[in-house]
């Protein structure tokens, strides 16, 4: 059974594990992001107001507590795992067994998760959920299947970055071809198509925006890092 769990209303972007929930609406949605497990990891609900459906990224860790957090919505349409690291997807056969809800991942990552997903996603998919359309960003070099997600909510886009993108750099790379292509494609696909008001939530740590990390982008990339 799902434990009761505390959700607030002032919003930081700013999560603990074992904190409360952090929610905020905007335009028609609403934004819940948790953090979970030894890891910190933000696990986020997006729910449509207008339908009740939402969309689950990241089941990393604390079934209970994620199945705690989806009850709050009232049609969970769709589980996304932004990529294949294990502490991305701790929760995802439990909460999956106890909602038999779909699941999606890009399928270069998708042989190591727990659960084969139920569809697979490319650079450029769109999907709804209810009146809110994703976009799948896909994002190669922290692992090769890592994704992001883009949705244009009234006047302001919210990306889902996973571990591709926090505060202060890019996520984790093995070699420096690998941080190239991270680099890269974040910059040519995320900085150069949208504003400096996207709102990036990252699977680890406080939101920012675009704005706020643009003028590192030259740093990062000659600390190689």
């Amino acid at each position: 059974m799902a434990q009761p769990l505390t959700i607030v209303d002032e919003y930081t972007g700013s999560v603990e594990p074992g904190g409360p929930a952090q929610r905020k609406t905007t335009n028609g949605a609403r934004i819940v992001k948790m953090s979970v497990g030894p890891m910190d990891n933000n696990v986020y609900l997006v729910t449509c107001e207008h339908t009740g459906k939402s969309l689950l990224i990241d089941a990393a860790n604390e079934a209970q507590r994620v199945l705690a957090l989806v009850a709050q919505a009232p049609q969970l349409e769709l589980i996304l795992t932004t990529h294949q690291h294990a502490d991305h997807w701790q929760a995802l056969a439990e909460v999956v067994s106890a909602t038999s809800v779909p699941t999606a991942a890009h399928p270069l990552d998708a042989g190591a998760l727990p659960v084969p997903p139920s569809t697979t996603v490319e650079n450029g998919d769109t999907f709804p959920i209810g009146d809110i359309t994703f976009e799948v960003i896909h994002l190669r070099g922290h692992t090769p299947g890592s994704v992001a997600l883009a949705t244009t909510i009234g006047d302001t886009t919210h990306l889902f970055t996973g571990d591709s993108l926090f505060p202060g750099g890019v996520g984790k790379t093995q070699s420096p071809e690998a941080f190239d292509s991270l680099l890269t494609d974040v910059t040519q696909r995320l900085f150069d198509r949208f504003p400096d008001t996207a709102v990036v939530y990252p699977g680890h740590g406080a939101d920012t925006t675009l704005g706020a990390e643009r003028p590192q982008l030259a740093e990062w990339r000659e600390r190689g890092w």
